[in-house]
């Protein structure tokens, strides 16, 4: 089996690494190249269950981090469309075949490059005048792109750019969100026997990873080139996404 092979835990380990210092405030793009990655080396409807109690595990440190500098409105007006948006991902991955889900995954973390290139622009030139329903349909795409690859953070961040919040607000309200969102995820997983007890002891000795990456990444957070760094993750992004789109 997968889980018994080096690359795994390897994987699982740089997985982790990567979370910690996503959570650790180095930019949610990084945690867009988790579930792809891990998807590399195991079947994809596996991997969703697998990470979720390591992002879990990550979101105390984050929640703790940014306590109560969340702006609860915007919040509780993208969640009922995160509930939605997670619902139709849980069907998505109960029935799709692994080759199909290998699929979206892959087009998914395209998409996001995309926009990550396009971003400047796509901000720039788009006229905004803010509605409440913005927040149900931006809370769609994040919660569906987040049951089916935890990958949630571009929908979210373009309409929390757009409520002209500070960056702080925009943090911890991001956090909080996905901190909830993962929460509601868990009966929907369990209802789809998306959870691997093996599976998930095998890796639980690599979750001290998680916390020891969320210091580093706060403290790197300040002292990084963003520019270099954003452009190097989206060349990792746009490679993965292409070894899972055309990978046999």
């Amino acid at each position: 089996m997968l889980e018994n092979k080096p690359l795994f835990f390897l994987m699982t380990a740089l997985v982790c690494i990567l979370i910690g210092l996503s959570k650790g405030g180095l930019g949610g793009l990084l945690g867009t190249l988790t579930t792809p990655m891990m998807a590399l080396v195991m079947p994809p409807d596996q991997v969703v269950g697998l990470l979720l109690p390591l992002l879990m595990f990550a979101d105390v440190f984050s929640v703790i981090s940014y306590w109560k500098r969340w702006k609860w409105r915007l919040v509780l007006l993208l969640l009922p469309g995160g509930v939605a948006g997670v619902t139709l991902a849980t069907f998505f991955l109960t029935h799709s075949p692994t080759r199909t889900l290998r699929i979206g995954f892959g087009i998914i973390v395209l998409a996001f490059t995309l926009y990550k290139i396009f971003e400047k622009y796509i901000l720039r030139w788009l006229p905004y005048q803010g509605r409440d329903w913005h927040g149900l349909l931006a809370g769609i795409l994040a919660g569906f792109s987040s049951g089916l690859a935890h990958a949630g953070g571009p929908p979210a961040t373009i309409y929390l750019l757009l409520q002209k919040v500070t960056p702080i607000e925009f943090n911890a309200t991001s956090v909080l969100f996905f901190a909830i969102l993962n929460w509601i995820k868990v009966p929907y997983y369990l209802y789809a026997h998306l959870f691997n007890l093996q599976s998930i002891l095998q890796i639980i000795w690599l979750a001290p990873i998680i916390p020891v990456c969320v210091v580093i990444g706060r403290w790197a957070a300040g002292k990084t080139n963003r520019q270099l760094f954003e452009r190097i993750i989206v060349v990792l992004l746009l490679i993965t996404g292409l070894l899972l789109l055309f990978e046999k």
